[in-house]
Parts: C-alpha cells; structure tokens; sequence
C-alpha cells in the first residue's frame, strides 16, 4: 500500500472516546435501520426484566444486543466510505456493502435465536 504522507493527529483518551462518540451518535442518527434495532433492544431489555432472567442470561441478552449494534455501526462506516469513495459502479464496493449488510443480518438472526431459547420457554410456560 502506498503512503499517503498523511499522519493522525495524537490524540487524548478523552478525545478518542470523544470521537467515538460522535461516531455512534452519526450512526444512530443516519442510518434508519436504527429506528427498528432499538426499539427492538428496549422490548428485549424490558422482556428480560419482566420474566425475571437470571445473571448469565442477562449477559447473553447483553452481548446479543451490543452485538447487533456494534454491527449496525460497522456497516455504517463501510456504508460512509463507500459513498466518500464513489467513482461509479464497482462490483467490488458493490460486495463490500452486501458483506457489511451480511454482518448484521447474523448478529440480528443470533440475536433472535438468543431470545427465543431465553424468552421462549417462560412465555410458553405464562401462556399455559
């Protein structure tokens, strides 16, 4: 790869968290998709308090959340630099950005899964 002579600037923890910030902040406020994952989060955290999971089930409802979210982030930013680097059609932006959406199509069917083997058994359990 062939140097740019461009060199970050060093930053303060305080402004890399800054920055990360803004970045999710971006995210969430671009990018519709946010509109169904959070308050699909919301019901799922709400669901869990109600039934009443236990510890290890509350870290799976956690991480299965987080990583819903980290996705959607991700794809965000190959979704931003995509469109920063447009020069026209290109199979391989093209393959990049379905990767991308792939990413979070699993963490959402994990997440799903997830919730079905924890939520699934105690809402059969009430229905019954």
């Amino acid at each position: 790869m062939a140097e740019s002579g461009w060199t970050p600037p060093k930053r303060s923890w305080l402004g890399k968290f800054g920055d990360a910030f803004r970045g999710l902040f971006h995210a969430v406020s671009t990018e519709w998709s946010f509109a169904a994952h959070l308050p699909a989060a919301a019901a799922a955290v709400a669901l869990a308090a109600w039934l009443g999971i236990d510890r290890m089930e509350w870290c799976l409802v956690v991480l299965s959340i987080g990583g819903v979210v980290a996705a959607e982030v991700f794809n965000t930013s190959v979704e931003s630099l995509a469109r920063a680097l447009d020069s026209g059609p290109d199979q391989r932006v093209k393959d990049a950005l379905d990767t991308a959406s792939a990413a979070v199509l699993v963490a959402v069917g994990a997440a799903i899964l997830v919730g079905i083997l924890i939520f699934g058994p105690r809402l059969l359990a009430l229905a019954t």
